[in-house]
C-alpha cells in the first residue's frame, strides 16, 4: 500500500504551500540544442553569457540514498556512459533509493508489471483494484503471478543494461550465470536471454496447465493465462511450482500473459520475434499533432518479425489503426492489442498563445492598477530563494507582461520584463548565492538552492525547469538579443536538454528525462523507490514545461523545439483527460469514489496531495499554474464542471484558499459562473502564491466575454486559439516570426498576422459558418426522424427513440442491437475537404456508465453494399437526467472503405449503447437531432 512509504522517503515536491504545511495523514507518502559534448572538466563552465558549475556548492547534497549516503547510477559496463533517463517508470532499476534493495521496487509495465530479486525477474497482471486509504485511493498493486529466471540464478544485484523509449533490459549476474529480460510498456511479452542455467519459471502457486506442446507451454495462475516460450526442440518440465526447460545451446526463451486461452496462437506466431528497442517520432503540421510509436525486433527463429502490442486509452482513442478484439486490464483502463510493431495516433493540436486576446470586457484602468501592485512590489519575487519558489515568482510577472502590453502599458511591461531578466541571469551565472551544477555521474543540471527533492532524489525538475523556460520565452517575445545563444539562450537550452531533450545522441543528458512517451504524461520522483511505482502530482506543471517549449521554440525560430512542445502538450493533455480527470468515466473503477484524482501513480491514482487533504489543492494542483497553455483543459467542459461540483461538495462550499485557481479553471466550461464568482468578492482576496489579481481579472472577464476556449477547431500556427460564445468565434494568434503569415484555422476561417504581433477577429469564419456542427436541414443535412428516417424536412414533430441496453457487455466498436435511420435515392458528389458530422442529443436518464456510440455508412449506389463505414467514438452519459448533446467532435474511432459520388445511394446512421446496463434515449425531429454528410 502507497500510504506506508511516507515514512521512508522525502516529499516529493509541496506544489504551492510553504514546506511546513501539514502532511496528509492517511495520504500517499510523495533540435538544436547546441553541443552534446559533456562539459569541460573545470569549476565554471560557460554558457553563452552565462555559466553553471560541475562541482556542487558547499554544505549541499546531490543524489542519495534514504540513508544520506551519495548513489551513483546501478549500470552494467555497456551502459555506463549513456545518460540515465531518470523519472521513469523503471528508475528504480538504475537508482537504488533503499540500501537494503539492490534490485528494484515494483515497475508498472502495463497490462504486466514487474520486479527484480536476486533469482529474477518477477512477474504480475493486477486485475482487481483495491480501494485504500479512506477510499482516496485506488491500486492495481503488482503481485508476483510467477518470477523467470535461470535455475540457480542467485545475483547479488539487479543493473540497467539497456533501454530504449519505452523499454528496459535489466541485468543479473552472479559469477555463474548471466540473465536479461527485456520489458516494457504496453508489452505483454518477456523477452529473456540467459546462459550458465536452464530457463527456470517459478509460479506463485500450482499452476493449471491448459496447453503443452513440447517447447509451448498454456498455463493458468491465479486466474491468470501465461503461455511460456522455449527454444525449438526443447520441452517444459513442471514439477510442483517449478518450469524448466533446457534451452538446447540457444540463449533465449520468452513468455506472454495471454487475454483468454484461444489467444495461444496468435501469440504463439511472435514467441520469438525478440523486441531490442521502442521509438516515437512526432510531427506538427496544420494544426495536427501525429506520432508513430515503433518497436524493432529480430528473429530468434523463422522470420517472423511483427509483434503484438497493447494500447492505452488516450492512444487507442486517437488511432485509425486496425485493433484486434484482444483487452487487457490496466489502472488506466482498458488496453487494446495492435497486431503490428507500429501504430500511428493524430490529434488536433492544442494551441497556446502568450495571453487571451484583448476584449472589451476587461477594464483597462482598473488592470492597469492591479499590475502596478506587483510591478511595484517592495519583492516581486515574495522571499522566493530556491528554484521551485523563484519559478514560481517568474512564472507570475511572466504571465502580466503581455496582458501589459496588451493595454499599452509599456512602461509596466518593460518593468516586469527587466525584473525577469534580473533574476534569471542572477541564477545563470555561476558563483553567486544561487546557481546551477551539473552531476556528470547523473548527467543533469540541477539548481542551488534546491528544493523538494530536485538535489538529492532527481525530482521535478520538469516543474522546476518549466517556469524558467517559459518565463524567457516570454522575454524572447520582446528582446531577441537576450535570448541569443551568445548571450543567455545556451543557459536555457541546458535546462531544455535536462528536462525534455530531444536528442537520443546527447551525451551530456537523457532524451526526456521525464517525459514516459508511452504513458502519455510525466513522472516527477527521480528513484521509483516506492512500491506503487512512480509518481506524478502536478501535471499542469509539466504542461507549462511543454507550453514553455511552444512559446520558447517560436519565439526564437527554433520549429524543431515548438513542435516538440506541441507533440508534448498534445499528448499529455488526453493523458490527464482521461487518467486524472476521467472525462470519459472509463478509468477509475466503479468502487473508487471520486471524480479526480491529485496524484497519478504507476499502480493507480489518489485523491490526495503531498502534503494536505484540503479539497481545493487537490483539485487545484493540477490547474497551477494557468497560462495560455492552459487552454487545452477546455476540451472537456462537462469534466471541468463535475470537478468543480466534487470540489464544493468536499469542501463544504466554494473555494477560499485557492479561489482564483479555481476559478480560472471554471471559466474553461463557464465563464459565466465565474466571473459571478469574482464579482462576489470584488478583489478582496489572498491571490495564490504563483497568481495575481491582475492575472485572474484579466483572465476571467476576457472569457465571460469571448466565451471559452473552442476546442473543436485548430490552427495550422501551434501560437493560436479560437473561443466561442453564443454562436460567435474569436480567433486569435501570435506570430513570433518577422514576417507576416496567415493562419487558417480547421472550420476554414482565416486570419492575417502582422509580423511580431497578435491579430484577433470574430465571425463564423470560413464560407461554411460551421462545418464541424451541423445546422438546420439542408440538401446534405438529414434529420433524425422515429421510425427510423433521415430527412431533410424540417415539419415532423420533436420525438425520442429509445437505444437498447448494451446487456453488461463491451460493445465498444461494434453495432449491438442499434437503433438504425436510414434514407436511400440520395445523389451527391464528395465535398472537398467535408468530413461527416452529427449533433445528436442522448440522455441516459439516472443510468451509470451508459455510452451512446454512432456508425455512419454509405452505400454509394445502393445495391446493399456499404461502401464506407466510419465509427466514431462513444459518447460517456452522465447519470443525471436531462439531454447531452453527443456530436463528430468525438473523434472517428474506425474508418473503412472510401467516399465516391452517391448514385441512388443509401445513408445509413446506427446508435447503440456500448457499455452499460440500460436503455437511454436520443432525440428525433429537432435542429438537434441531425446528420450532415460531405456531399453537394
Amino acid at each position: 500500500m502507497i500510504e506506508v512509504l511516507l515514512v521512508r522517503t522525502s516529499l516529493s515536491r509541496l506544489a504551492s504551500r510553504p514546506a511546513a504545511a501539514t502532511l496528509l495523514a492517511i495520504a500517499v507518502a510523495a533540435v538544436g540544442l547546441g553541443p552534446a559534448a559533456s562539459p569541460a572538466a573545470a569549476a565554471t563552465i560557460p554558457a553563452g553569457a552565462g555559466s553553471y558549475t560541475d562541482s556542487r556548492p558547499a554544505g549541499t547534497s546531490g543524489p542519495t540514498t534514504n540513508t544520506g549516503a551519495p548513489v551513483t547510477p546501478k549500470l552494467t559496463t555497456a551502459a555506463r556512459d549513456k545518460p540515465v533517463p531518470t523519472n521513469d517508470w523503471w528508475s528504480s532499476l538504475a537508482y537504488q533509493r533503499y540500501g537494503d534493495n539492490p534490485y528494484s521496487t515494483p515497475m508498472y509495465g502495463h497490462p504486466l508489471t514487474y520486479q527484480a530479486k536476486a533469482s529474477g525477474l518477477e512477474v504480475g497482471y493486477p486485475t482487481t483494484p483495491a480501494i485504500v486509504g479512506d477510499g482516496r485511493q485506488y491500486e492495481y498493486a503488482h503481485k508476483a503471478d510467477l518470477t523467470v529466471g535461470l535455475s540457480g540464478l542467485n545475483s547479488p544485484d539487479t543493473k540497467a543494461d539497456a533501454w530504449s523509449d519505452w523499454t528496459v533490459t535489466p541485468y543479473w549476474a552472479d559469477g555463474s550465470r548471466t540473465f536479461r529480460a527485456t520489458i516494457g510498456h504496453g508489452m505483454p511479452f518477456v523477452y529473456a536471454k540467459g546462459s550458465g542455467g536452464d530457463a527456470r519459471i517459478t509460479t506463485a502457486s500450482t499452476p493449471t496447465v491448459f496447453s503443452d506442446d513440447g517447447n509451448v507451454l498454456g498455463i493458468t495462475v491465479a486466474g491468470h493465462h501465461y503461455a511460456l516460450f522455449a527454444p525449438t526442440g526443447s520441452d517444459w518440465n513442471v514439477s510442483g511450482t517449478a518450469i524448466t526447460a533446457g534451452l538446447g545451446g540457444k540463449d533465449y526463451f520468452s513468455l506472454a500473459v495471454l487475454p483468454s486461452t484461444d489467444a495461444l496462437a496468435t501469440y504463439r506466431k511472435y514467441a520469438f520475434s525478440f523486441v531490442t528497442g521502442s521509438q516515437v517520432a512526432w510531427q506538427s503540421t496544420g494544426g495536427t499533432v501525429k506520432a508513430t510509436y515503433s518497436l524493432t525486433t529480430e528473429a530468434k527463429e523463422g522470420t517472423e518479425r511483427g509483434t503484438l502490442q497493447a494500447l492505452y486509452r488516450h492512444q487507442w482513442l486517437h488511432t485509425t489503426d486496425a485493433l484486434t478484439p484482444y483487452t487487457y486490464v490496466s489502472p488506466r483502463g482498458t488496453m487494446k492489442v495492435r497486431e503490428s510493431a507500429s501504430f500511428t495516433t493524430s490529434q488536433k493540436n492544442n494551441g497556446v498563445v502568450p495571453a487571451l486576446p484583448a476584449s472589451s470586457g476587461v477594464d483597462k484602468a482598473r488592470l492597469a492598477g492591479y499590475l502596478n501592485e506587483v510591478a511595484n512590489a517592495s519583492d516581486p519575487f515574495s522571499g522566493a530563494a530556491d528554484t521551485y519558489w523563484t519559478g514560481k515568482a517568474l512564472g507570475r510577472l511572466a504571465q502580466l507582461v503581455p496582458v501589459a502590453d496588451q493595454i499599452g502599458e509599456t512602461a509596466t511591461r518593460d518593468k516586469l520584463l527587466g525584473l525577469m531578466k534580473g533574476r534569471l541571469q542572477e541564477w545563470f551565472t555561476a558563483g553567486g548565492a544561487s546557481e546551477f551544477s551539473y552531476d556528470k555521474d547523473w548527467k543533469t543540471l540541477t539548481g542551488y538552492p534546491a528544493s523538494y527533492g530536485s538535489d538529492t532524489e532527481l525530482n521535478d525538475h520538469h516543474f522546476h525547469d518549466s517556469y524558467y523556460v517559459y518565463a524567457a520565452a516570454i522575454i524572447a517575445q520582446y528582446d531577441q538579443a537576450w535570448a541569443a545563444d551568445s548571450a543567455w539562450g545556451t543557459m536555457i537550452k541546458h535546462l531544455i536538454r535536462d528536462t525534455a531533450n530531444p536528442s537520443r545522441t546527447d551525451s551530456a543528458y537523457p532524451f526526456l528525462r521525464g517525459f514516459d512517451v508511452y504513458a502519455g504524461h510525466s513522472w516527477a520522483s527521480g528513484h521509483q523507490g516506492f512500491a506503487a511505482g512512480n509518481n506524478q502530482e502536478s501535471s499542469s506543471e509539466s504542461i507549462n514545461l511543454s507550453a514553455g517549449l511552444v512559446l520558447w521554440g517560436a519565439a526564437t525560430g527554433d520549429n524543431n523545439l515548438r513542435d516538440l512542445g506541441s507533440f508534448l502538450l498534445t499528448t499529455e493533455s488526453e493523458a490527464i483527460t482521461q487518467y486524472w480527470f476521467d472525462a470519459s468515466q472509463q478509468v477509475f473503477p466503479a468502487s473508487f469514489g471520486h471524480d479526480t484524482v491529485g496524484m497519478v501513480w504507476g499502480s493507480g491514482g489518489a485523491y490526495s496531495t503531498w502534503w494536505t487533504a484540503n479539497p481545493e489543492e487537490i483539485h487545484g494542483i493540477n490547474v497551477l499554474p494557468v497560462t495560455g497553455g492552459s487552454l487545452h483543459l477546455a476540451r472537456e467542459k462537462a469534466a471541468i464542471k463535475r470537478n468543480i461540483a466534487e470540489m464544493e461538495r468536499e469542501n463544504g462550499g466554494p473555494a477560499q484558499e485557492w479561489r482564483d485557481l479555481l476559478w480560472q479553471f471554471e471559466s474553461l466550461s463557464d465563464p459565466a459562473a465565474a466571473k459571478a464568482k469574482w464579482d462576489g468578492v470584488n478583489g478582496n482576496y489572498e491571490p495564490e502564491q504563483g497568481e495575481s489579481k491582475a492575472h485572474t481579472y484579466h483572465w476571467i472577464n476576457t472569457l465571460n466575454t469571448v466565451g471559452a476556449p473552442d476546442m473543436t477547431v485548430s490552427g495550422d500556427l501551434p501560437t493560436s486559439a479560437v473561443f466561442s460564445k453564443d454562436g460567435t468565434r474569436t480567433y486569435t494568434a501570435h506570430n513570433h516570426g518577422s514576417t507576416a503569415r496567415t493562419v487558417t484555422f480547421s472550420d476554414g476561417r482565416t486570419l492575417s498576422v502582422p509580423a511580431r504581433s497578435t491579430a484577433t477577429s470574430t465571425g463564423p469564419g470560413g464560407s461554411d459558418p460551421d462545418p464541424e456542427e451541423p445546422g438546420p436541414s439542408t440538401g446534405n443535412t438529414f434529420r433524425l426522424k422515429s421510425g427510423g428516417v433521415l430527412t431533410t424536412a424540417t415539419t415532423d414533430p420533436a420525438g425520442a427513440d429509445t437505444i437498447a441496453s448494451a446487456d453488461g457487455v463491451n460493445r465498444d466498436g461494434t453495432p449491438y442491437r442499434p437503433t438504425v435511420y436510414e434514407v436511400k435515392k440520395v445523389n451527391g458528389k464528395v465535398a472537398s475537404g467535408a468530413a461527416t458530422a452529427f449533433r445528436l442529443r442522448v440522455d441516459a436518464g439516472t443510468k451509470v456508465g451508459l455510452a451512446p456510440q454512432v456508425r455512419v455508412s454509405y452505400d454509394l449506389t445502393g445495391d446493399g453494399t456499404f461502401d464506407r463505414a466510419e465509427t466514431f467514438r462513444y459518447f460517456a452519459t452522465d447519470p443525471v437526467n436531462g439531454w447531452e448533446e453527443y456530436t463528430q467532435a468525438s473523434g472517428a474511432q474506425a474508418t473503412t472503405g472510401s467516399l465516391g459520388e452517391l448514385k441512388n445511394g443509401t445513408v445509413r446512421l446506427e446508435i447503440w449503447n456500448a457499455l452499460g446496463n440500460g436503455t437511454s434515449q436520443v432525440q428525433t425531429g429537432t435542429d438537434a437531432a441531425v446528420l450532415k454528410i460531405p456531399y453537394v
